[in-house]
């Protein structure tokens, strides 16, 4: 792989890391849950508001960063470390989304509903793109990864799990936090969980090839 064709997927990388960030801003808009993996975020953000969502989301990759260094331990590879800016990248990215969506105030089940579909496939291309992309995986890929390596097991089988214990996780601390009342966590993070491995898999179907050609040129 030359130079220049790195250049192009590391700021494929950055662009997937936007449109993803800004499904995830949407998916929030709709107040119905987010995707398992902000879950937990998303709780804190809501019980904690001296940080924003996308500060919470910097804490979170920043501790799933921290497992696979401990899990890993010197098969860790440094280059892993740039996790650590794209994690911040991303933080500010969901903010800034967040900014761009505040005109926006639905009360309207249904549509919040729309805001929550149109989240997740945002939210779904932006990590086909990262997928695409081919440099290096967000910290939650990374650290499930790494979990499946540490117990030998297949990468799609601890990511459901990792997906259901964030979705739990999520749940415990509302429980917690909110008198037994849930919040940050409903209908919305069960959909994004089942639809947005859906739509990484169609969009690299669509586009895939197309993508992989301008890489390469």
């Amino acid at each position: 792989m030359n130079k220049k064709e790195l250049c192009k997927r590391y700021i494929l990388f950055i662009i997937s890391l936007f449109v993803a960030a800004l499904g995830v801003a949407v998916t929030k808009k709709g107040e119905l849950g987010v995707s398992p993996i902000s879950s937990v975020a998303n709780v804190l953000s809501i019980k904690f508001t001296i940080l924003s969502l996308g500060n919470w989301l910097i804490v979170w990759n920043c501790l799933m960063i921290l497992g696979q260094i401990v899990l890993l331990r010197r098969k860790f590879q440094l280059i892993q470390l740039l996790q650590i800016p794209l994690s911040f990248l991303f933080g500010y990215f969901t903010d800034f989304g967040m900014w761009m969506l505040s005109g926006i105030q639905p009360q309207a089940y249904w549509f919040r509903a729309v805001l929550v579909i149109a989240g997740t496939v945002i939210l779904g291309f932006g990590v086909s793109l990262s997928v695409m992309a081919n440099v290096i995986m967000n910290s939650g890929e990374a650290f499930v990864k790494a979990v499946a390596d540490t117990i030998h097991k297949e990468f799609g089988n601890v990511k459901i799990g990792f997906d259901i214990f964030c979705v739990l996780f999520s749940l415990i601390l509302s429980v917690l936090f909110f008198n037994g009342r849930i919040q940050g966590c409903r209908e919305g993070t069960i959909f994004a969980a089942v639809c947005t491995g859906l739509v990484v898999k169609y969009s690299c179907r669509l586009i895939g090839r197309k993508v992989e050609a301008i890489l390469k040129k």
